[in-house]
C-alpha cells in the first residue's frame, strides 16, 4: 500500500516596516549590488547580501557566462567568497533580490536548485540554519527559517 507523505513549511511575509533596520540594511545592500550583476543574456540581475555572525556583511551580483551553465549566481558566489575568506564566521542571513535589467518593480525570485544546496551545505558546516530574506514585487519580505523549507530533501538527507 502506498504511503502518503506530506510535506509542509511556515514562511513569514513582512511589510518593510515589519522589518528590523538591520534586516532593512541586508535587503538595501542585496538591491545596490544588484545593479552590478553581469547579465547579458537572461538581463535579469540577482543580488545576494550575506550577514556574518561577526557582523560584516559580504555582497555579490549573478555573473553570467555565454558558455552556460558557467555563470555563477549571486548566492553561490557571496557563500563561497563567505567560506573561502571567513571560514570561522557563519552566515546568519542571507538576502536576495532580483528583476529584469531596466524595470523598476522588484521580481520575485527564489533560489534555484543549486544555490539551495550550496544553502543547506554552508548550514551544515555550521551546524545552524541561515535566515533568508526574499525581497517580493509587493514590497513585503519573504522570511524564510532555513534552508530546509525551501528544500526537504536535502542531497545529505538522501543517505541516512
Amino acid at each position: 500500500m502506498a504511503k502518503k507523505i506530506i510535506i509542509s513549511a511556515e514562511l513569514e511575509e513582512l511589510s518593510w516596516e515589519e522589518l528590523t533596520i538591520s534586516e532593512r540594511e541586508l535587503l538595501d545592500e542585496a538591491k545596490k549590488i544588484s545593479h552590478d550583476a553581469y547579465a547579458p543574456y537572461s538581463d535579469f540581475q540577482v543580488g545576494a547580501a550575506a550577514l556574518l555572525a561577526s557582523g560584516l556583511i559580504l555582497k555579490s551580483s549573478n555573473q553570467e557566462n555565454v558558455s552556460f551553465p558557467v555563470g555563477v549566481c549571486a548566492e553561490r558566489l557571496v557563500l563561497g567568497f563567505a567560506g573561502a575568506n571567513y571560514p570561522k564566521d557563519p552566515v546568519r542571513q542571507l538576502a536576495i533580490v532580483a528583476k529584469k535589467a531596466g524595470q523598476e518593480k522588484w521580481a520575485t525570485v527564489s533560489p534555484c536548485g543549486l544555490c539551495r544546496q550550496t544553502i543547506s551545505e554552508s548550514e551544515r558546516r555550521f551546524d545552524q540554519a541561515i535566515e533568508l530574506l526574499i525581497l517580493l514585487p509587493s514590497g513585503n519580505v519573504l522570511k524564510v527559517p532555513g534552508i530546509e523549507a525551501l528544500l526537504p530533501f536535502k542531497f545529505e538527507d538522501l543517505n541516512g
